[in-house]
C-alpha cells in the first residue's frame, strides 16, 4: 500500500476526489434520509464548483453558508476546495448585528441560507454591499447547483497555498477576526493522526464519523471533511441533539465521534443512557473547552471505549496535542489534568512576555510551531502580526510542559471565556452592557460551570437602580445568546491597576478554586 491521499495531495479537494475513485459506491454521507455515494456527492460538487465560477465568484472570491449542518454545507466546502473559492461559515447564534459584521467584513457575494435564517439574512442585506445574493437551502441552492454549465478549466484552479476557509473568531477589540485556512494548512490538519500511526489515530473506509458539532467551528468542519478525506461514511446532524445522537449511534453504527464535554455531560444525564447500544462506538474524541474530571469518568464508564483529548484552536486549523488513551483511566490518572502532547510535526514551547523560553514546569504562553497554522487574519495585518513571535504562533493560553513534553494549561493570556466550546471575549460582552443607561461599570469574566466549563458572569456597578434580570435581557438584544451573562454580580467598584486596566485575575479568584485549572 502506498502512502495515504491526505499525504500526497495537494488540495483538499485531491485527497477527497482519490477516495471517490476508489469508493464510488460507498455512502460518503447520510444527512436525514438521504444517503449519497462518493460517486454521486462528486458529481454535486463538480456542479457548485461551475456555478461558482459561472455566478461571475472569482478565484480566492467569498461565498458565506448561515445554515445548520447538512450535507450542502458539505458540498459547498469541497466546490469551494475544487475551484480555488473561499467558503465562510457563519455561526447562525449571532445576532444581527454580529451577522452584518461578517458578511460586510468577509465581503461575500452570495450567502446560502436555511430557511429559518432567511429574514436574519435579508434583514442585513442593505448593510453589506458586496452581498448580491441571498440563496435558501435546499431549493434555491438546488436550482442554482443544477443550472450550471461546464466551467473553463482555468476558473477552477486551486494550489495548495489558496486559502479554503475563512473562519470567524472572537476578538479581543470585540469585533470577530477572520482566521484565513489554506489547502495546506487544513491538509496538515488531517495528516496529524497518520503521522501519529496508532490504532486510535488511523482513519479509513471502515468508520461511520458522527458529524453533530456545527459546521461554523473548526472542529465541526475538520471533523467532517476527514471522514471524507479517509474514505469513510459521514453521519450529519443538523446540530447536538442528544435524543437524535443516541438514535444515530444505534441506528447507523458509529465508529467515531467529536464531542465537547458540554454535549457528553446532557449525553450522561440523558433517560436513554443506559439503554442505549453504544457498542459500535470504537473512539470517542473531546475538546475545546474544559471537562470536569467526574465528567469524563462517567463518560469513559459509559461508551466503553477509547477516549482522546483533543486541544487546539481556529488559527491552527483544529487541535494540536493529543491525550491517548492510554493517559485515560477510570480511577484517574495526573496526565488526565493536562491536555497532551504535540502531534508529530508540531513544536510547542513556553515563553515570557519578551518570546524566552522559560523553564520545564514554568508557566508561560504557549507558542507553537506547525504546517496547519493559518495563513494570517483577513484585512487585519497589525492583528497579524501581534500573533506571532516570528514563525511560532502565540496561543494566548498559560501554561507550562512537563518533563515529558506534556502540555498543562493554567489560565488565560487573553481574558476569552470558553462556553460549551464557544470562544466569548469580556470586550465584546463589556460593550454592549454600557449602553445600558443605568450601568456605570462593568467587568465580565469566566466563571466554573458543570455543564459548559465556563459561564459568563458580569460584575455591575449600578448608576441607577436596575436588576439583574434586566441587565440580562438588555443584553439579548445585543448580542448572541451565548454570550448573555448567565448571572449578574452587584458591586460598588472595580480593581483597577494605576494605568486603569481592571485587574480581572483579582476578580476571579472569587469564584475559581485555589490553582485551580482554569481553561481547557
Amino acid at each position: 500500500m502506498g502512502p495515504h491521499p491526505i499525504l500526497t495531495s495537494k488540495t483538499v479537494y485531491e485527497a477527497f476526489a482519490k477516495q471517490s475513485a476508489a469508493f464510488p459506491d460507498k455512502p460518503a454521507t447520510l444527512f436525514h434520509d438521504r444517503t449519497q455515494s462518493y460517486a454521486a456527492l462528486e458529481a454535486h460538487v463538480k456542479k457548485v464548483a461551475a456555478a461558482l465560477a459561472t455566478s461571475s465568484i472569482g478565484h480566492q472570491e467569498r461565498v458565506a453558508y448561515l445554515g445548520l449542518n447538512s450535507d450542502t454545507y458539505i458540498e459547498l466546502f469541497f466546490g469551494a476546495a475544487f475551484s480555488g473559492r473561499i467558503l465562510i461559515p457563519i455561526n447562525w447564534r449571532l445576532a444581527a448585528p454580529e451577522v452584518a459584521y461578517i458578511l460586510r467584513d468577509c465581503e461575500a457575494q452570495i450567502v446560502f441560507v436555511d430557511p429559518d435564517f432567511a429574514d436574519l439574512a435579508h434583514g442585513v442585506r442593505d448593510e453589506c454591499p458586496k452581498l448580491r445574493e441571498i440563496i435558501e437551502v435546499p431549493n434555491g441552492y438546488e436550482a442554482w447547483r443544477d443550472a450550471a454549465t461546464r466551467a473553463e478549466p482555468s476558473t477552477m484552479e486551486a494550489t495548495s497555498k489558496d486559502v479554503l476557509v475563512q473562519m470567524y473568531t472572537s476578538g479581543t477589540t470585540g469585533f470577530p477576526k477572520g482566521a484565513l485556512l489554506t489547502h495546506e494548512s487544513l491538509l496538515a490538519a488531517i495528516a496529524k493522526g497518520k503521522l501519529v500511526n496508532r490504532e486510535w489515530s488511523e482513519w479509513d473506509e471502515t468508520d461511520i464519523a458522527l458529524m453533530a458539532m456545527p459546521c461554523f467551528h473548526i472542529g465541526g468542519t475538520v471533523w467532517g471533511f476527514q471522514t471524507l478525506c479517509n474514505g469513510g461514511t459521514c453521519v450529519i446532524l443538523d446540530k447536538p441533539d442528544i435524543a437524535l445522537i443516541f438514535d444515530t449511534i444505534a441506528a447507523q453504527h458509529i465508529t467515531k465521534m467529536f464531542a465537547v464535554p458540554a454535549v457528553l455531560l446532557t449525553i450522561l444525564n440523558h433517560a436513554d443512557t443506559a439503554s442505549t447500544d453504544l457498542s459500535s462506538m470504537q473512539e470517542v474524541f473531546y475538546g475545546a473547552s474544559p471537562i470536569p474530571p467526574a465528567t469524563l469518568k462517567r463518560a469513559m464508564e459509559t461508551f466503553g471505549c477509547s477516549f482522546i483529548q483533543y486541544y487546539g484552536m481556529t488559527e491552527v486549523s483544529g487541535s494540536i496535542t493529543y491525550l491517548p488513551p492510554e493517559d485515560h483511566d477510570i480511577a484517574g490518572t495526573p496526565r488526565m489534568a493536562s491536555c497532551g502532547k504535540p502531534f508529530p510535526n508540531i513544536e510547542i514551547r513556553v515563553a515570557d512576555e519578551t518570546g524566552a523560553d522559560v523553564p520545564t514546569g514554568s508557566v508561560g504562553e504557549i507558542l507553537i510551531k506547525a504546517d496547519s497554522i493559518m495563513k494570517g487574519y483577513w484585512n487585519r495585518p497589525d492583528d497579524t502580526e501581534a500573533a506571532f513571535h516570528g514563525e511560532w504562533y502565540r496561543s494566548g493560553d498559560a501554561g507550562y510542559l512537563d518533563e515529558d513534553g506534556y502540555v498543562y494549561l493554567f489560565d488565560r493570556v487573553k481574558d476569552m471565556i470558553v462556553s460549551g466550546a464557544e470562544n466569548i471575549y469580556p470586550a465584546e460582552v463589556e460593550a454592549a452592557l454600557m449602553d445600558h443607561p443605568a450601568i456605570a461599570d462593568t467587568a465580565v469574566i469566566g466563571v466554573p460551570d458543570e455543564k459548559w466549563g465556563e459561564a459568563v458572569k458580569a460584575l455591575v456597578v449600578k448608576r441607577n437602580d436596575v436588576t439583574a434580570e434586566a441587565i440580562i435581557d438588555f443584553a439579548r438584544t445585543k448580542i448572541a445568546g451565548y454570550k448573555v451573562p448567565k448571572s449578574i454580580d452587584f458591586v460598588d467598584d472595580l480593581p483597577r491597576n494605576p494605568s486603569g486596566k481592571i485587574l480581572k485575575k483579582e476578580l476571579r479568584k472569587a469564584y475559581w478554586p485555589q490553582d485551580g485549572r482554569q481553561v481547557g
